[in-house]
């Protein structure tokens, strides 16, 4: 997910009660349901390496006390720069369990980059398996509406309980920020209801007399109802836009055949090469398209792309294709990742 649903997440969960038995809860929960996005950093060495680390180490059950530590000795700093004072008093920082707290933040972000189709790997290094849920676009404005509301309307009568002179004994907000984590709870429900509807629908359809291997859909993020389809066949991939609403998939509806091709010398060669490997890991209907090239010197660029990002509609999404350019030898020369071409030595 973005960040602002995981700070939302964060923030929330600490507001629900883990603020009245230490200080600094709120925003360390906040601040740890953020941290595992660190890893983004890595697009600095190059795309690649970013790309083969993204959601890998700090979005794993091992790395989250890394993780966890990181945010607890950031707090310790801030508050120890503060003149060790908290906003209550009477409710100091107990470090151990604000610990604790962060690493329970940092699940949820990976339960939220769960819940999208991009995936994650909460097993590394023991598995570089990817998990995806695949019932919730990398940014939902219902769930955004239900956190901020969770967070803004305590908030709003708290400021008029100050005004009247009240002055309440516990942080305020638990009622309401439970149940905003209780709404993101239903929502995903109501997704997977509706996310479940559509690859049956998907599955019974025969696209060409061919019968279907394996379906999957993808959400929209304008449309909790719409879903990008994506089928394999023997031969062939098949995508469509499916509404989970219906039973069965609108033979009149715009699909897209991507015929499956024939392996090559080129195309292995790239297969096997870094970005190959990353690549094809990551990605769950992957189809390699070659092109041949005369500049900067006779070769071959193999496109990769992968059918979770690309609908008839609206084509592929530019930032998740990559490429690997090969010289007439078929050795590597350059990395393609999105927008940005990398030369090789």
């Amino acid at each position: 997910m973005e960040p602002i649903t995981h700070f939302l997440t964060g923030a929330c969960l600490g507001r629900a009660g883990f603020n009245r038995t230490t200080a600094l809860a709120t925003a360390t929960m906040a601040l740890a349901a953020e941290a595992p996005d660190l890893d983004m950093l890595g697009q600095f060495k190059d795309p690649v390496f970013g790309f083969a680390h993204h959601r890998g180490f700090t979005h794993s059950f091992l790395g989250l006390f890394l993780m966890s530590g990181l945010v607890v000795g950031f707090m310790y700093l801030i508050w120890h720069l503060r003149g060790r004072k908290a906003s209550n008093s009477a409710l100091p920082p107990r470090w151990g369990l604000l610990f604790v707290y962060a690493y329970l933040a940092g699940l949820t972000h990976i339960l939220l980059d769960f819940t999208n189709n991009y995936g994650v790997r909460p097993f590394w290094p023991f598995s570089e398996k990817w998990y995806s849920w695949d019932i919730v676009f990398i940014a939902d404005p219902f769930l955004w509406l239900v956190l901020v509301a969770g967070l803004l309307v305590p908030t709003f009568f708290s400021l008029v309980d100050r005004e009247l002179g009240v002055r309440p004994k516990v942080p305020a907000g638990r009622i309401g920020a439970t149940l905003a984590l209780f709404g993101v709870l239903a929502v995903w429900g109501v997704r997977d209801y509706q996310h479940r509807r559509a690859v049956n629908a998907l599955k019974a359809y025969v696209y060409e007399k061919a019968e279907p291997i394996r379906a999957s859909a993808y959400p929209n993020w304008w449309n909790p109802f719409a879903w990008n389809g994506v089928v394999e066949t023997r031969n062939f991939y098949a995508t469509t836009l499916v509404d989970s609403l219906q039973p069965e998939v609108d033979p009149n509806a715009e699909m897209q055949i991507v015929y499956k091709p024939e392996e090559t010398p080129i195309t292995l060669a790239a297969k096997n090469s870094r970005l190959g490997h990353v690549y094809l890991d990551w990605a769950q209907y992957p189809v390699a398209e070659t092109e041949a090239i005369q500049t900067p010197q006779p070769g071959y660029i193999v496109h990769f792309i992968d059918l979770r990002y690309g609908s008839p509609q609206f084509g592929v999404k530019k930032s998740l294709s990559a490429g690997v350019e090969l010289n007439g030898n078929l050795h590597v020369v350059a990395e393609i990742f999105g927008h940005r071409r990398r030369s090789l030595p």
